[in-house]
């Protein structure tokens, strides 16, 4: 179980957290500067090690007005055997007029005997930026084989603040992987690969020319892909790539690629290095 709060807020030229909450199996390091461009960096530890039966952890982020903010993980997030009940994370994000979040976690693992359940309700202005990533892979199990787990919801709400106070569905997203328990190379079931990799996108300057870029970027790796544009909603619009793969590191390299484009095209930054080990 555990429980994260994070507040950030431009101060000067720098964005630093003015609220920081945790209790439990959730916690953040301490925060640091990968550049010169003020964007502030965390890193969620569990010190647990994993996600067990029936856990519930729950992760509140507000990056307020102009302040960016990049958050990742120490590792990889593990679910092991949840025979009582699902394991389960639970998260808000809130982002303000011109703020900026990059969501990066390392990668997801489910183990043998696994169900978990992911709910990420994001609220932003139409003048923020948001960029996550996410892959998800099988365990192995002691046989040597994989998609012993049981099954993955990952659902994702986003919407866009209006003037009038409300906030306008930009796009909602639920992926579902329950694994057969036979062959899992059939038809129908991840085009027989054994990864997915995730880019979801929300900015004013997502167009259909940034979603063939992106498109191309993928192109050279060893994976599926396929990139989608939401509806536009209060003048932004969002954007999903989505990448089947059997390799974690080939997905990394495919998502690498895309965030890297970004942060050079629209920030002028060099992309980051975020490897822990």
């Amino acid at each position: 179980m555990g429980e994260l709060q994070l507040r950030v807020a431009l101060r000067g030229q720098r964005s630093v957290a003015v609220h920081q909450f945790h209790q439990g199996a959730l916690r953040v390091l301490r925060p640091h500067y990968l550049d010169d461009s003020g964007q502030l960096g965390y890193v969620v530890v569990n010190p647990g090690g994993a996600y067990l039966d029936a856990d519930l952890y729950v992760v509140d982020v507000e990056v307020e007005d102009g302040a960016s903010l990049l958050l990742t993980t120490q590792s990889a997030t593990k679910i092991y055997r949840t025979p009582g009940s699902f394991a389960e994370q639970r998260m808000s994000i809130r982002l303000g007029e011109g703020a900026r979040l990059e969501l990066a976690p390392d990668q997801l693992i489910a183990y043998r005997e696994a169900s978990y359940r992911q709910d990420t309700r994001i609220s932003l202005h139409p003048s923020s930026s948001l960029v996550v990533s996410e892959i998800v892979t099988p365990g192995w199990s002691p046989d040597g084989t994989a998609f012993k787990y049981e099954e993955l919801r990952l659902r994702t709400e986003i919407r866009v603040q209006d003037r009038a106070g409300g906030a306008g569905l930009l796009a909602l997203d639920n992926v579902l992987i329950r694994p057969p328990s036979g062959d899992v190379t059939g038809l129908g079931f991840m085009e027989g690969r054994s990864h997915l990799g995730s880019l979801l996108v929300v900015d004013p300057r997502v167009d259909q020319a940034l979603a063939d870029e992106l498109h191309s970027l993928a192109a050279p790796h060893d994976a599926l892909a396929g990139v989608s544009l939401t509806a536009t909603v209060g003048g932004t619009t969002g954007l999903v790539l989505r990448a089947l793969s059997d390799n974690t590191e080939e997905l990394n390299r495919l998502l690498g690629a895309c965030t890297a484009h970004l942060r050079r095209h629209w920030y002028g930054q060099e992309p980051l290095n975020l490897r822990k080990y």
